[in-house]
């Protein structure tokens, strides 16, 4: 096996130069074990036909001119549905292309290559006084990726990430570097924002930031009918609410608890200005598996969690809250089951009409969720592709899954019964996660859909922008 992988490479290179790579079914059939492309649930990998770690946009056009066949792009691989990348094609792996373009400090405003991570930004503006302004709820992510798939995170009354981004550089399928922004190439640039690599390479992000502000925490039960009112008139319209989400458990789901983090000017309780990198999450892992392994224990983190949570002042910098490792959320071991995400939409007027309905799939699937942490976001006002086509509510379900092709199943069958739940809800589904979702879903979730195949077209005539996720529904 050893002699055999570089000699598959030298065929696969020989071919490639032929121009015979694109004879169909030949880059999938000589693609080697080691080419296979994993997301971090360890489910639905790719085997692809070649990997290409650019380090600047030239690499990312030269990339492209040598190869003839379908193209998919990649950062950090929290998507969980071979969005990064498409059978038997190539993919580009954005990791290598992450460094800084330029900082303008006083302007709040700056550029990275795409393959940056949240993380390795946040190194590079704290000592300035600054933070990103939108990102998800942890920092191991790319910018590029958070882009492409137009992100969320806590922040209140931002939205999604586009809403942040002030431009972005693209390559096109025919090798041309692309400036985008909302008065330049507006139309590739909404394309892009939310777009899963549909109609180039992001290659550089431009952001807005903001100031690094310190916060206190602010815990409150609240009842599940009052919530939607009260997150209008307690967090909304609170001009200090920086970071807030509330709070379900299992089994009923009922019950939120409200976590706001405030603007303030009392003393620090967590001195760091970032979570320190490389730690040990022993304990996390370990509370995460006995709520799902012990029978009862969806109460601990009611009886006991939330009530940690309350006890006493906690006030951080907002570039540490923001500054959270994934792998605190990470099993001791994928090989037997593995922990995932869904995540759905629902306008406020529906809210609690869904989240009951939500539990009540929930529980006679016997799904076993950990929890499910509510987000808010306004309307999106850029992306072609929108999952905020109004205001909404989103549901962040997090739950654990047997890795066996029968849990596979039956997660698909529980997974298109809550898509007929939110779209019944007039809400939709989030596309970076498993592909349960039947074509009649997704068109209906997203009728946006068909004015970016129509886009795509006339950028990407020949189709060589793909993954799975367009593979099955563009």
């Amino acid at each position: 096996m050893t002699t055999s992988l570089p000699r598959r490479r030298v065929i696969v290179q020989s071919l490639t130069a032929a121009g015979l790579m694109a004879t169909p079914g030949l880059p999938l059939l000589l693609a080697a074990e080691s080419l296979l492309v994993s997301n971090v649930t360890q489910l639905y990998s790719v085997r692809v036909a070649r990997i290409v770690s650019p380090h600047t946009a030239a690499d990312v056009v030269k990339a492209l001119a040598a190869w003839p066949g379908k193209v998919a792009v990649g950062g950090g691989r929290y998507s969980m549905g071979g969005q990064v990348a498409v059978a038997g094609g190539l993919h580009i792996d954005m990791r290598g292309m992450n460094k800084l373009v330029w900082l303008r400090a006083a302007q709040r405003q700056v550029r990275v290559q795409a393959g940056m991570r949240w993380r390795e930004l946040q190194t590079l503006i704290d000592p300035h006084g600054l933070a990103i302004k939108t990102m998800q709820s942890y920092a191991n992510f790319t910018v590029g990726g958070a882009v492409s798939v137009n992100a969320h995170g806590r922040y209140v009354g931002n939205g999604p990430v586009g809403h942040s981004v002030r431009a972005l550089q693209l390559v096109l399928a025919d090798g041309q570097m692309v400036e985008a922004n909302r008065q330049q190439n507006a139309s590739l640039f909404r394309a892009a924002l939310g777009g899963y690599g549909a109609v180039g390479v992001i290659t550089e992000v431009e952001l807005d930031l903001v100031p690094n502000d310190r916060m206190e925490r602010v815990v409150k039960p609240v009842r599940l009918e009052d919530y939607p009112a009260f997150f209008r008139d307690h967090v909304l319209a609170d001009g200090a609410s920086l970071m807030h989400n509330a709070d379900l458990m299992p089994p009923h789901f009922d019950e939120p608890v409200s976590v706001t983090w405030r603007r303030t000017e009392l003393p620090l309780t967590e001195p760091a200005r970032l979570v320190p990198q490389g730690q040990s999450y022993m304990l996390e892992q370990n509370v995460i598996w006995l709520m799902t392994e012990v029978p009862g224990a969806e109460r601990l983190r009611s009886a006991v969690i939330h009530p940690l949570l309350d006890k006493g002042r906690a006030v951080v910098w907002r570039n540490h809250e923001a500054s959270l490792d994934v792998a605190e959320l990470e099993p001791r071991t994928r090989r037997i089951s593995t922990y995932v995400l869904q995540e759905y939409f629902v306008p406020p007027r529906h809210f609690v009409a869904f989240a009951r309905g939500m539990a009540k799939v929930l529980r006679e699937h016997h799904v076993e969720a950990l929890n499910v942490s509510v987000r808010h976001s306004p309307a999106d006002v850029d992306a072609l592709l929108p999952w905020a086509k109004e205001e909404v509510f989103s549901f962040v379900l997090y739950y654990k899954q047997r890795t066996h092709a029968r849990a596979q199943q039956a997660v698909g069958e529980w997974t298109r019964a809550l898509i007929d739940l939110v779209l019944q809800h007039e809400g939709r589904y989030y596309l970076p996660y498993q592909l349960h979702a039947t074509r009649q879903q997704f068109d209906r979730a997203y009728p946006e859909a068909q004015a970016l195949r129509e886009f795509k077209q006339r950028v990407d005539p020949r189709g060589v922008f793909s993954n799975e996720l367009w593979a099955k529904y563009l």
